[in-house]
């Protein structure tokens, strides 16, 4: 299960990959360049947009472009043939404190648009960052996080996951989840991450309902049974993956975004690269955004 690299991005945040199936095409965000990136399956190419602002997770969009969780708020983004983005504020976000971004997120199974936020210097380690849900309304589900990660649904949609991905958390909880009202409840911890290598981060689900996540700072991607149990860990040459997603013909090609960090990089030149690997098993395409 050797790791391609597929594109040399050197991202300084790569995050939020989302396969387009009608597209054959893999986007994905570099968080503090503002820009999306596609790469075409068929011929290998890429493109990029540049954004006004720091875009953190998207969804496909039924009117096409994308749902964004940027800086300042949820946004409807058009890619524009000139490389820029024209970008649509649906709903603004108050957020805890000044300097604050939105991090993870996608759509649960019914289209619902969730994502976290975090302060921009993680070091600080505030407890600041909330869980939003946007369905039209945003609106503030959950809080009392550092940095939250991970979110990722069962195929029946009945379970949520999510992650707290500061050193200090480290931890990944499940959550009952009512699929009519979009509400999490009955929280309970899954996986202890610090019993595993990597901090826990983005997350990708498969159709056995196994948990994928990256595992920060050990180049791992780890596969959790619904149990909680490790099942299977496949590397990739560089410390940081930041977010898998499952993609290609099949959805069984495991796509990995990742992080160059700065400082001497001799050690993992590919530090910020697009990563392709053969997971042996299918992942669930994305949901739309379904306003």
């Amino acid at each position: 299960m050797t790791a391609e690299l597929i594109v040399d991005a050197r991202n300084a945040t790569g995050e939020s990959p989302v396969w387009n199936a009608a597209e054959q095409a893999l986007y994905w965000a570099d968080i503090p360049a503002a820009r999306l990136h596609r790469w075409s399956a068929a011929d290998g190419q890429t493109r990029s947009w540049q954004a006004d602002e720091m875009l953190a997770c998207i969804a496909m969009h039924p009117a096409g472009g994308w749902l964004a969780g940027m800086q300042s708020g949820i946004f409807h983004l058009r890619p524009q043939d000139d490389g820029s983005v024209q970008a649509e504020r649906l709903a603004e976000v108050e957020h805890a404190r000044a300097e604050m971004r939105f991090n993870d997120g996608r759509c649960d199974r019914q289209g619902r648009f969730w994502a976290g936020t975090m302060l921009l210097d993680m070091a600080q380690g505030a407890r600041v960052g909330a869980l939003y849900r946007y369905d039209g309304q945003l609106q503030q589900v959950l809080d009392d996080f550092i940095v939250p990660n991970g979110l990722a649904f069962s195929p029946d949609g009945r379970l949520m996951y999510l992650s707290d991905s500061h050193p200090s958390v480290q931890s990944v909880w499940a959550f009952d989840y009512d699929i009519d009202s979009g509400t999490p409840h009955n929280r309970r911890l899954f996986i202890d991450m610090k019993q595993h290598p990597g901090r826990p981060d983005g997350a990708a689900m498969d159709v056995d309902g196994c948990y994928w996540i990256c595992g920060n700072d050990e180049g791992l991607v780890h596969r959790f049974t619904p149990e909680g149990r490790l099942d299977r860990s496949l590397t990739v040459p560089v410390k940081k993956p930041a977010m898998c997603a499952f993609g290609g013909a099949n959805l069984d090609t495991l796509f990995v975004t990742s992080i160059r960090p700065g400082g001497d990089l001799s050690d993992q030149p590919l530090a910020g690269g697009v990563f392709a690997l053969q997971a042996g098993v299918r992942g669930i395409e994305e949901p739309a955004f379904q306003p």
